[in-house]
């Protein structure tokens, strides 16, 4: 049953990922012993210089970290086969991407970087990594510390980014500590700082005919005329409560920089004192800078204020991608766009 009622004016949407922490439980010291302070481990800088190398091109699996890693990243990105938010390590949505990459390039199907994906990537002959300018645009803010409880969000006149570098991440498409890996020293916070940064963000021409949304492999892919991929994004599409609704349905409209309308009525997981509420729009907003509603009633296609968790948390039944993906995806796609919601 859907949880969800949403339109492109006044509809209250509930799709917010599901996160499960399990905490173990620690033993407490004998009396009188003494607790040591656990070592801190500052990750390493990346050698940006290897990662813009194209000789930079070792086999890549499933444990495989590092620069070699983030160059292959940056350039699926690039080719429009997004891994989400670029981490320098190889994961479930790197790999999808890969695999969706080989098979339009007709290479022996898999999920692995081997040569045969480092010599399709490398026609790209792009630097990897460019030099950008920090503005004071970047800095202007206003930066919101967002709380965690949706009745303290709709108290705030709008929900943006935390910091210059939790905006600068999500410009180009990073996590933020591996934006601070490739700039040792700097502060993010002075106009007119140099940082290195991955080139990503090109532009897709084309215009998507089909949406197929795959539950299977976490994806929501967009195909031309002709069936041919025009780019393929990771996502978080429902969960054992909020399934994914399987069928062929439509895209409807097209929201940017949506309000959030919370119904506690139609979540199963809402706090008994919440209240209806409505959420400020911003990139952290609940469901992000663009929403897409889709013919099946309360359902949509989206972005999300937490782009770490995309492809590893659940959420209550629509179909979640981050922030710069979703926009690029609703750039392809128009009213009336077919969308097929597979297992």
């Amino acid at each position: 049953m859907p949880r969800i009622a949403i339109n492109m004016k006044r509809k209250a949407c509930c799709c917010i990922a599901i996160l499960f922490a399990l905490t173990a439980g620690a033993v407490p010291p004998r009396r009188g012993a003494v607790r040591k302070p656990a070592p801190i481990h500052k990750p390493a800088p990346l050698d940006a210089a290897a990662v813009n190398n194209p000789g930079t091109r070792p086999d890549l699996n499933d444990d495989s970290t590092g620069a070699a890693v983030l160059r292959a990243q940056i350039l699926l990105d690039r080719a429009h086969f997004s891994v989400g938010q670029i981490d320098a390590k190889v994961g479930d949505n790197t790999k999808s991407a890969v695999a969706g990459f080989r098979a339009t390039r007709q290479l022996p199907p898999g999920n692995q970087i081997d040569q045969d994906v480092w010599n399709a990537l490398n026609m790209d002959s792009s630097q990897a990594l460019i030099e950008y300018t920090v503005t004071d645009a970047d800095l202007a803010g206003p930066f919101v510390k967002r709380p965690p409880d949706l009745m303290a969000q709709a108290k705030l006149m709008h929900l943006g980014y935390a910091s210059p570098l939790d905006e600068l991440a999500e410009r180009f498409h990073v996590a933020p500590a591996v934006l601070a890996r490739l700039n040792p020293g700097k502060a993010f916070s002075q106009a007119g700082e140099k940082l290195t940064v991955p080139n990503v963000g090109t532009e897709i021409t084309g215009t998507a005919a089909r949406v197929v949304v795959s539950k299977s492999k976490n994806t929501v892919t967009a195909l031309d005329a002709d069936g041919h991929v025009l780019a393929q994004y990771p996502c978080t599409s429902g969960s054992e409560h909020d399934p994914l609704p399987i069928g062929d349905w439509k895209i409807t409209g097209i929201a940017k920089n949506p309000k959030f309308h919370y119904n506690p009525d139609l979540f199963w997981d809402a706090k008994p004192q919440d209240s209806k509420a409505t959420i400020a729009p911003g990139p952290r907003n609940p469901v992000g800078v663009v929403w897409m509603d889709l013919s099946k009633e309360h359902y949509g296609i989206h972005g999300t204020p937490d782009p770490s968790l995309v492809g590893h948390a659940q959420s209550h039944g629509c179909i979640r991608l981050t922030n710069w993906d979703a926009s690029q995806l609703a750039g392809l796609v128009k009213p009336g766009t077919p969308a097929s919601l597979i297992e």
